[in-house]
């Protein structure tokens, strides 16, 4: 069977980080792209990709992806389905690391030996899956010294994609809170959203919103909502002063 050369797969990698699992799904995102797929895979920018990344969702649209997500809610494969089309494939951190039998991984910035296992253990079934979509089955993976390797102990997390992912801090009932990629989801929302302020509109930036910036329980829905819709109000504001 004859391979075309261009075709690759798209990662995306889960984009939260309140959990250790997050970080895990982006750094095996990265061990993949360098070193075990290295050239067959690319990987695409969660956040970016939501907001309107016209290249991303088109590559995304017509190439398999596969999503991988820190916890069950899944918010990489959600956006994907909802934004260009359904995942090749998708698979879970936390439901991995329960399989393996390990215990939880610790460490949302710099990883423990738990969690350094897991990204291995992930990176391993994400190349598999890889070779699966491509029909690849003699790939081998590279070797910690192959050229444009990575080692993820004591790794910094950051956006897989190695563009980086903009961060907010709001003030939420007395506390600061970071949330990701704020300022894209307001631009986005802001050109494709004519009917706010009401609460339908109110609704859909906080599912926007809250793809991949969780709520720690439902009880502080409300007081996220109100500090979101008061920073895209004042967003507004600064665009049309301009």
């Amino acid at each position: 069977m004859t391979e075309n050369p261009t075709r690759k797969v798209g990662i995306v990698s889960c984009a939260g980080e309140e959990l250790a699992e997050g970080t895990v799904s982006r750094l095996a995102a990265l061990k993949v792209l360098h070193e075990l797929r290295r050239g067959r895979t690319v990987t695409i920018c969660l956040p970016l990709f939501l907001a309107g990344g016209k290249g991303d969702r088109a590559f995304a649209t017509l190439h398999p992806t596969i999503t991988v997500d820190g916890c069950d809610m899944r918010c990489a494969a959600r956006g994907t389905e909802m934004y260009s089309a359904k995942p090749a494939a998708s698979i879970v951190v936390s439901e991995i690391v329960a399989e393996a039998g390990l215990p939880a991984p610790q460490g949302r910035r710099c990883l423990n030996d738990t969690g350094r296992q897991a990204v291995d253990l992930t990176a391993n079934r994400v190349a598999q899956l890889v070779d699966r979509l491509l029909d690849r089955h003699d790939t081998a993976p590279r070797t910690a010294e192959s050229p444009g390797a990575i080692t993820d102990k004591g790794a910094v997390a950051t956006c897989s994609c190695g563009s980086g992912i903009p961060v907010t801090k709001v003030e939420i009932h007395g506390r600061t809170v970071e949330l990701l990629a704020l300022p894209l989801i307001f631009r986005q929302f802001r050109e494709a959203e004519a009917r706010w302020p009401d609460a339908a509109s109110e609704n859909a930036l906080m599912e926007a919103v809250q793809i991949y910036n969780g709520v720690p329980a439902p009880a502080e829905k409300a007081l996220y909502r109100e500090a979101i819709v008061r920073e895209y109000e004042a967003f507004c504001a600064r665009q049309e002063g301009q």
